[in-house]
């Protein structure tokens, strides 16, 4: 049984929200829809205020670009869509700015491409740069980079960039506004007798039915068809989706009130997800061999730090699996290095805060987080 929508707001500790460009672009101009910024930087810095970590995935860039370039209407080529894309990510950043700048929330612009969220290696740099934006207490602010994506290579909505997303930042919930408050029954502007569906079990073949053509809005490229193709991937992160109309003066906190919207529950815990993932790695590329003391604290459910490797055996990568060793020579766990082998060969035995010295740099005090750590013996 799904929690009411307000209980899982207020449990939530972080939080994905996807807007589209309907909801942002004044249809008259052409261009931001000031007041419509206003409300959407008014509910995330109230929602920030109940305590939840706040990360915003914001569309708007080529329906703005285009204005600047005066590109015709109707669908752009690739080469005028990147430009476009160019074009207007000032514009909609300068937007984001003005509207959290009352709140004292920086808005850092984050662009990625489907590489960035499908490498793992990459994966890991912008969840290392998301994690300290949050930590800094800015707002990021995230879309696709259209400017460099391909056709072939990229999303193509950022409802399912936003899934990834909450996904890498391992989000409690991912909230997506919409121009509708939910999924229906039946497309309620042919069908008068269609019902909202509160709650959505299951994403079944009937309920991916109801999302009808991808991309039937003139300003954005979504759809309901792609929102519940984002609610299953985060479904099976273990993450909540909730679909609601974006369009009020304050649309999240309607949702503690009581606004209508659609959840989407998640298949597994985000925890039982993540162990699966890590643990489904077949061969670990190589073993880091560990003191006494760091074994016992991996065993506890903490980060391992540098200062506990022994020896680092085999070739590998950061973001890469590996198996951790107690000193008896039995693996304990699984693990996502943040360091490939040769800088593991430099650090190991070192205090965290001589990392940059020996390197050069530092991309965090652990080699692998515990976030990243699954215990799990060799077979």
């Amino acid at each position: 049984m799904t929690a009411p929508v307000s209980e899982l707001i207020s449990t939530a500790r972080r939080a994905v929200v996807k807007i589209g460009s309907s909801l942002l672009i004044d249809p008259q101009s052409g261009g931001p829809d000031r007041a419509r910024f206003e409300a959407i930087g008014n509910a995330v810095a109230g929602w920030k205020a109940r305590g939840i970590e706040m990360v915003l995935v914001s569309s708007g860039a080529v329906a703005l670009g285009r204005r600047r370039l005066n590109l015709p209407s109707g669908k752009l080529s690739l080469d005028q869509k990147q430009a476009a894309a160019a074009a207007g990510q000032t514009a909609l950043m300068m937007a984001w700015n003005a509207a959290m700048e009352p709140h004292a929330m920086p808005a850092a612009q984050a662009l990625l491409t489907f590489d960035d969220m499908e490498s793992r290696r990459r994966w890991l740099n912008a969840r290392a740069t998301l994690d300290a934006l949050l930590a800094a207490g800015a707002l990021p602010v995230i879309n696709e980079n259209d400017t460099v994506a391909t056709a072939e290579l990229r999303y193509g909505d950022n409802d399912r960039l936003a899934a990834r997303v909450a996904q890498m930042c391992d989000a409690d919930l991912l909230v997506l506004l919409s121009d509708v408050d939910g999924l229906y029954s039946a497309d309620p502007a042919r069908v008068p007798g269609a019902h909202l569906i509160a709650r959505v079990a299951a994403i079944t073949p009937e309920i991916e039915a109801l999302g009808g053509e991808p991309g039937r809005a003139g300003t954005g490229t979504g759809g309901m068809a792609s929102k519940i193709a984002a609610a299953r991937i985060a479904a099976r992160a273990g993450i909540t989706t909730i679909i609601a109309a974006g369009a009020a003066d304050d649309p999240l906190d309607r949702l503690i009130r009581g606004a209508r919207h659609t959840v989407f529950a998640p298949e597994t815990s985000r925890h039982s997800a993540r162990r699966n993932w890590i643990a489904g790695a077949i061969a670990p590329r190589g073993i880091l061999h560990l003191d006494d003391g760091a074994a016992r604290a991996v065993a506890a459910g903490k980060s391992l730090l540098p200062a506990g490797i022994v020896r680092v055996e085999g070739q590998f990568a950061r973001g890469e699996t590996l198996w951790l060793s107690a000193p008896d020579g039995i693996p304990v766990a699984k693990g996502i290095t943040a360091y490939g082998s040769d800088e593991l060969a430099r650090i190991a035995g070192l205090r965290s805060d001589a990392i940059e010295a020996a390197l050069g740099y530092r991309r965090g005090v652990a080699v692998i987080h515990a976030h990243d750590l699954v215990l799990e013996a060799a077979p």
